[in-house]
């Protein structure tokens, strides 16, 4: 006998925003220290700018998040108004597009209503939703979960490479051990991402690095050039 299925759907609402907020932290707090550092700034600076960038990212990630989902579940919600509305005056013509949604996916007619009149039974408006709207429970929108995922996640990526900026005072061992550092950290979290969402490990691990090297650079020579101007 086969062995059960364990499908991954029902973690794409929490999982994206816990990554997101995560790598965010991470790569945005690196740079910023990364900025810091390389214009010779002293390590109280760098450790202020790191804790200032936590913060404020933090709190702009969860009010983000929770704008940007909630106007997605206000949608969700006013469509169901509407379909149920619609379930109420028009239970017949309801009826009849269901079972069509389901002779398009390849049922016969007479199966297709059979199949129709039992979910209607059970449950219409979930029913239609869910084969009409596209929204099932799996998928929707939950607004405080996702910006209390993506402001939780940004402050422990972002602890990271401050905490590193803290352990290594040097300035000139301080931009290395940071970025080597938060581009370790940031192939770790690209690998538990891919294995949480079934995803390729290695290609998930190149993505968040390079980009994150990426950043990291283009910040430090940012931090460079404007302390060797000043």
């Amino acid at each position: 006998m086969p062995a059960p299925q364990h499908h991954r759907i029902h973690r794409t609402g929490w999982l994206r925003a816990a990554v997101l907020g995560a790598n965010d932290g991470i790569v945005s707090t690196a740079s910023l220290i990364a900025g810091v550092s390389a214009a010779q700034g002293s390590h109280g600076a760098v450790l202020t700018a790191g804790l200032a960038g936590l913060v404020a990212g933090a709190l702009s990630m969860a009010a983000g998040e929770y704008v940007s989902v909630k106007s997605q579940s206000d949608v969700e919600r006013a469509d169901l108004k509407l379909e149920q509305k619609a379930l109420a005056g028009n239970s017949a013509v309801e009826l009849q597009e269901l079972a069509d949604i389901y002779v398009n996916r390849g049922l016969p007619p007479g199966l297709a209503m059979q199949v129709a009149q039992a979910l209607t039974a059970h449950d219409a408006l979930d029913a239609h939703a869910r084969d009409e709207l596209g929204i099932s429970k799996n998928t929707r929108a939950q607004p405080l979960m996702a910006a209390a995922a993506s402001a939780s996640s940004f402050a422990i990526g972002a602890v990271l490479p401050l905490a590193l900026a803290a352990l290594v005072p040097r300035p000139g061992w301080q931009l290395p051990a940071v970025a080597v550092g938060s581009i370790a950290c940031l192939g770790l979290l690209g690998a538990v991402a891919a294995w949480a969402g079934g995803a390729p490990k290695v290609r998930a691990v190149l993505r968040v690095t390079v980009l994150g090297v990426a950043a990291i650079a283009l910040t430090a020579g940012v931090g460079a050039l404007f302390g060797a101007a000043g």
